[in-house]
C-alpha cells in the first residue's frame, strides 16, 4: 500500500535534483543580470539581431514579437513566431544578443527539420497530459492497490522525463548555432562572443537540471511501484 512515510523517501531521490535546480536558476539569473549590463559594440537590440539572423537564413516569414516577463523568450514552430521578452527585444546588451540568437537558432532548426526538435514538438501534447495526469493516476493506483493503474500512471509520467531529456540536445544545438551565427555575421566580436557563451551555457544548465529532476521523480515512482509488486 501507498503510505505517507514514502514522502520522506521522495526527498532522498529528489534532494540532489532540487539542489542542482536551485544552483542552475541562481547561475542563469546571475549571469544574465551581469551581461545585461554590458552593451554590445554594434548597439543593435535583440530584436534587430534576431531579424538579421533570420533574414540571413531565408526566414523572412518568421515574425518577431515582444512578450512580458523575464527570460520568457521562446520560438513557436506551429505559428512561426519568435517571442522575445522586453529586456531582450529592446535591449542592446550581450545577454540580449545571446538570447535573441539562441531563439533564432530554434527557428533555423525548424527550417532544416532538426530531428530532436521535431520529436519534442510531437511529444508536447502527451507531455501536457502526462505531467499532471501521470502522478494522479499513479498515486490513485497505489492507494487502490492496483498495479495496472499505477503502471499506467508511471508510463504517462515517463513521457515527461523523455521530453526533458530530448530538450537538452535541442537547446545545446540552438546555442551552438547562435554562437556561430553571431561570430560569422560579425554581430558579436571577441569578448562579446565569450559573454554570450557564458549566458547560454548557464541557461543550458537549467535544462540539465530539469531532466535530472524529472528522472529522479520517475525513479522514485518506479521504486514505489516495484516495492508494491514485491509485497503483493
Amino acid at each position: 500500500m501507498f503510505y505517507t512515510g514514502s514522502f520522506g523517501l521522495y526527498f532522498l531521490f529528489a534532494l540532489p535534483a532540487l539542489l542542482l535546480g536551485f544552483w542552475a536558476q541562481f547561475k542563469v539569473q546571475s549571469t544574465y543580470k551581469t551581461y545585461s549590463k554590458v552593451r554590445t559594440s554594434n548597439g543593435l537590440t535583440g530584436a534587430e539581431i534576431a531579424r538579421r539572423i533570420l533574414d540571413s537564413n531565408q526566414l523572412q516569414d518568421v515574425q518577431i514579437e515582444q512578450v512580458g516577463g523575464t527570460l520568457s523568450d521562446h520560438y513557436d514552430p506551429s505559428k512561426r513566431i519568435l517571442s522575445l521578452s522586453q529586456g531582450v527585444y529592446g535591449g542592446n546588451s550581450i545577454a540580449a544578443a545571446g538570447v535573441a540568437a539562441h531563439e533564432s537558432g530554434h527557428a533555423i532548426q525548424h527550417k532544416v527539420n532538426y530531428g530532436p526538435l521535431a520529436l519534442r514538438s510531437l511529444m508536447v501534447p502527451s507531455v501536457q497530459i502526462g505531467s499532471w495526469l501521470g502522478p494522479i493516476v499513479f498515486i490513485g493506483g497505489m492507494l487502490l492497490n492496483s498495479s495496472n493503474l499505477a503502471l499506467i500512471g508511471l508510463v504517462l509520467f515517463a513521457a515527461t522525463a523523455v521530453f526533458a531529456i530530448v530538450t537538452i540536445p535541442v537547446e545545446l544545438d540552438a546555442s551552438r548555432r547562435a554562437k556561430e551565427m553571431l561570430a560569422s555575421t560579425g554581430l558579436a566580436y571577441g569578448s562579446e562572443v565569450e559573454g554570450v557563451s557564458k549566458v547560454l551555457d548557464a541557461a543550458a544548465l537549467t535544462y540539465v537540471a530539469g531532466a535530472v529532476q524529472a528522472l529522479s521523480t520517475l525513479l522514485y515512482y518506479a521504486f514505489l511501484f516495484m516495492g508494491s509488486r514485491r509485497r503483493n
